[in-house]
């Protein structure tokens, strides 16, 4: 990431913009991919309430910044890539609930296949529902079928790439700015979702590593 974090970290829509999916260094960092595999295995050998829970809230306590420096700079088709960016969509979500509850709405209004029905939202979609579902999509990593949490996860980031596309058109002739910033940030969504779908798909075939 771009920006340097502070414990706790807001992340801002200046550092989602700058989010850059896909451009991770081709030299994946071995730290990265231990820390992940042993998380990853250890919680779900043993999945104990109070344990994801803690996982669920480690950006609340530490910042996104602690988890950065673990997994930002893995590929983003592999296990810490994919875990980095299901925490980094909940960080987003808690941070501007009814903003990101607004994008949603609107994505699935405009949406025309499934993906609704896969990232589970309750509807109609408000900051209490959009929160409860990243805190859902994050804890299926840990105690259910994972390439479906990232399925869950995907889905969600073309809805939301969906709901940015439709209110940047509607901001286009009388505020050209928010328009740009928006169609980036659907763009940033749109990216994320293929990644998360890719790594789905992977995990499904045991290559996800």
């Amino acid at each position: 990431m771009a920006n340097e974090f502070h414990r706790p970290a807001l992340f801002d829509g200046s550092a989602f913009e700058a989010f850059q999916g896909g451009e991770d260094p081709a030299t994946i960092n071995r730290v990265a991919h231990e820390t992940a595999g042993a998380l990853l295995s250890r919680v779900r050998d043993d999945p104990q309430p109070e344990v994801i829970e803690r996982l669920l809230a480690y950006t609340d306590d530490h910042g996104i910044d602690a988890v950065a420096e673990l997994w930002a700079r893995a590929s983003a088709h592999s296990l810490p890539g994919s875990l980095w960016r299901i925490y980094l969509l909940r960080v987003l979500i808690r941070q501007d609930a009814e903003m990101a509850s607004y994008f949603f709405e609107r994505g699935t209004e405009v949406t025309a296949g499934i993906d609704p029905v896969v990232a589970g939202a309750e509807s109609p979609t408000g900051p209490k529902e959009i929160t409860e579902l990243a805190d859902q999509i994050l804890r299926g990593l840990f105690t259910g079928d994972f390439a479906i949490a990232l399925e869950r996860a995907a889905a969600f980031c073309r809805i939301m790439a969906q709901g940015c596309a439709s209110i940047a058109d509607d901001a286009e002739i009388g505020a050209p700015e928010t328009a740009s910033t928006l169609t980036t940030r659907a763009l940033r969504f749109e990216t994320i979702g293929d990644d998360l779908s890719s790594s789905a798909a992977l995990w499904r075939h045991d290559g996800l590593d």
